[in-house]
């Protein structure tokens, strides 16, 4: 996987102001976010049958079995789907857009599918199918500190 620097030229992706995540408060999600501080993509999995699933539940999909757990993947997948966003969905976007949402199929992982900005250009040319990596943009500002993955195209 691929180092925390998002851009030579500024810290963050999007400007500052967004709400911050957290885990959920059922701390379901808390191996997810604590791996992203390591810089370790992870994805639950059914210690059962096997099935690979996104986002967390406390049952699988698949079986419904509840036992489940988290599984360090490669970070790697291929743009499923995209969308370029020009409307600022919250204040502190205001200055952000346009921003591109991709869909990223992971390849180690069942085919399941997660969300997150792709890195660069916000007006480059978008490839369906195009590899892509995770990035990891720590935020050391905030209280508690968290890292977010971000894909950049390989």
């Amino acid at each position: 996987m691929t180092d925390s620097l998002v851009s030579r030229e500024r810290a963050h992706y999007l400007p500052a102001g967004l709400p911050e995540p957290a885990p959920y408060p059922d701390g379901l999600a808390r191996e997810y976010w604590d791996a992203t501080r390591r810089h370790e993509l992870v994805v639950q999995r059914c210690n059962a049958c096997r099935n690979w699933q996104w986002g967390p539940e406390f049952i699988c999909h698949s079986c419904h079995s509840d036992e489940l757990s988290f599984e360090q993947v490669s970070g790697r997948g291929r743009i499923f789907s995209w969308e370029r966003s020009w409307y600022p969905v919250h204040r502190a976007l205001q200055s952000g857009v346009p921003y591109i949402v991709v869909l990223v199929e992971l390849e180690d992982a069942g085919r399941v599918r997660m969300v997150g900005n792709l890195l660069g250009d916000p007006r480059q040319d978008v490839v369906m199918d195009a590899e892509v990596e995770a990035v990891f943009e720590d935020h050391e500002e905030a209280d508690p500190p968290f890292t977010l993955v971000q894909w950049r195209v390989v």
